[in-house]
């Protein structure tokens, strides 16, 4: 699973830009003569399964000892120059669709701790380890103006770089966010990570918060996150035919908020 996760979080970047993964490099960092050699074998195991659902070719790798397992992806894709989605096109009217739930830094916290039970471990690890593969293909047939994925920054954080990047507001609906089952149940016992936090206060001047969002509610908008869904503007009249394309194909998606031309470069959640 961990293989797996990492390679689905490598891809990522290349399905949020409208791009085929083409071919893969395996970068590993791992302390051989502490961990059992099964262990790496494994997590190739999985990223190789992940690699090969995209259709990309591995063609090679870096290795180097070291204390801290870490596994990751160089990925090359491809795309007709014409047709990058970047995160800076957004325009006032846009639609803005989620394809993941969010909360999955709150989770993974817990599996740290040792508090999370089996079912909402195995949702969590399914979550990240889904490739945005499908959402990908599903947003090429419409009129994206602007796509990022969730990652690190949280939902919010990365909505910023869309409202700042392409010099627009946005206004993000709190109660249409897909959110993990157990993300809110685990967040009133603190059970949040540091950068969490951190994007939180990092956040704060740029974001405007409607009197009913409440801290919990703010501090899961702006969960980091690892492997999440992409964030796509598309103009409003495409929209819920993109939502029902990417139910069809089985992607947690939602409708969760719109462009504007008010506010420019910050969010307003309602």
């Amino acid at each position: 699973m961990f293989g797996q996760i990492g390679a689905a979080n490598s891809l990522s970047d290349v399905y949020a830009m409208g791009g085929k993964p083409l071919t893969v490099m395996n970068i590993v960092a791992f302390p051989i003569n502490t961990l059992d050699k099964s262990i790496l074998a494994d997590i190739l195991a999985g990223a190789s399964d992940k690699v090969k659902e995209s259709g990309a070719t591995l063609v090679g790798g870096h290795s180097i000892d070291d204390k801290e397992p870490k596994f990751g992806l160089s990925v090359t894709g491809t795309i007709h120059p014409d047709r990058i989605r970047s995160n800076a096109g957004a325009r006032p009217g846009d639609r803005l669709i989620l394809t993941k739930p969010i909360g999955v830094g709150i989770l993974t916290t817990a599996i740290k701790q040792g508090v999370l039970e089996e079912d909402d471990l195995n949702e969590v690890m399914n979550v990240m380890a889904t490739l945005n593969k499908a959402a990908a293909e599903a947003m090429d047939s419409y009129t994206v103006n602007a796509c990022t994925d969730i990652t690190g920054f949280g939902l919010l954080g990365h909505t910023m770089e869309i409202a700042k990047g392409g010099n627009v507001g946005v206004t993000i609906s709190n109660k249409d966010v897909p959110v993990l089952s157990k993300a809110k149940e685990l967040a009133e016992k603190h059970i949040i990570p540091g950068g969490t936090y951190k994007n939180h206060s990092w956040l704060a001047p740029d974001i405007d918060y409607d009197d009913s969002i409440s801290k919990l509610d703010q501090l899961i908008l702006c969960d980091a996150v690892t492997s999440g869904g992409l964030l796509i503007s598309l103009p409003a009249d495409e929209a819920e035919a993109l939502q029902r394309d990417l139910q069809e194909r089985n992607v947690q998606s939602a409708i969760i908020g719109e462009v504007t031309s008010e506010n420019a470069g910050r969010i307003h959640v309602i």
